[in-house]
């Protein structure tokens, strides 16, 4: 892990890793952008999203009905029962069975690969471990337990359980052959540093959120992927995003539990709210 993880955390994040605390940090949105440029940087999955014939679900066609789903199912599979869980997944296999390649593609790609599923995943809970480290502190002797629970970022999907990493060593070294092998061409990278721009908002919210968006995305994101799009990144840039990310960490551990959570507790009452009505989620 870049030493930058482990300096803005004061306190020792044991306890968060034990009760739960920091997996649903709201804070975690701030990272958002980063996370979804890591899961799309493997081609297959980047032009799956890049080409999707899923209009609903298009981030740059509808913005904030992606966040929602999206942020919904972090919600489901880090705060929610199995029954919830197995709900969302119905939903996620109806849309996924639309996302694949057609005959002739330059790049072949579907949703229901489990081996795409997985790298999803992987980032997901990165991302996770990423911001709570930031947030609360290292993990310690509760490192394992924290990367158990976090094995719901993939079998909310279609990632069966025995395909998930065995241990956090295994995943450390999972992520690393993972990293080596990211790769973007013209239409990917073009799709991602949109994201990073956050040009698929409105205007006059694109130019409003474009700098900052850029400048949290880029500070999140791992050095390979940021060479990967072609963003440059300096000392003093990173040495402003540690400042604003301690910052950030001295006033979300001071706030009450159910405000950290937000909107992650709200959007798991909205999805169960949803559901008993017969609404889809997703």
């Amino acid at each position: 892990m870049p030493a930058t993880r482990w300096q803005s955390g004061e306190m020792d994040a044991t306890k968060a890793a034990n009760d739960g605390v920091g997996a649903r940090d709201g804070v975690a949105l701030l990272a958002a952008g980063a996370n979804v440029i890591m899961q799309l940087s493997i081609l297959p999955v980047g032009r799956g999203v890049a080409e999707s014939r899923v209009e609903s679900g298009r981030v740059d066609r509808h913005p904030f009905k992606r966040a929602r789903t999206t942020l919904t199912y972090l919600a489901v599979a880090t705060g929610g029962t199995e029954d919830d869980r197995q709900r969302l997944r119905r939903e996620i296999n109806r849309v996924h069975a639309q996302v694949r390649s057609r005959p002739g593609d330059e790049v072949a790609y579907d949703a229901f690969d489990e081996r795409l599923q997985l790298w999803v995943a992987a980032c997901l809970y990165w991302g996770m471990e990423d911001v709570t480290v930031r947030m609360h502190g290292p993990l310690g002797d509760r490192a394992e337990d924290f990367y158990r629970r976090g094995a719901v970022l993939g079998t909310t999907l279609q990632v069966p359980a025995e395909a998930w990493p065995e241990g956090r060593a295994a995943f450390e070294r999972y992520w690393q052959r993972g990293i080596a092998a990211i790769g973007m061409d013209d239409v990917t990278r073009a799709y991602l540093r949109g994201i990073a721009d956050a040009t698929f908002l409105p205007f006059p919210l694109d130019r409003m959120a474009g700098r900052l968006n850029r400048f949290l995305t880029l500070g999140f994101l791992p050095q390979e992927f940021r060479a990967e799009l072609g963003l440059p990144w300096s000392e003093r840039q990173q040495r402003r995003f540690d400042g604003f990310i301690r910052v950030v960490a001295a006033v979300n551990r001071r706030l009450p539990r159910g405000l950290r959570e937000f909107p992650f507790n709200v959007l798991l009452r909205d999805a169960r709210r949803r559901w008993s009505r017969g609404i889809p989620v997703v």
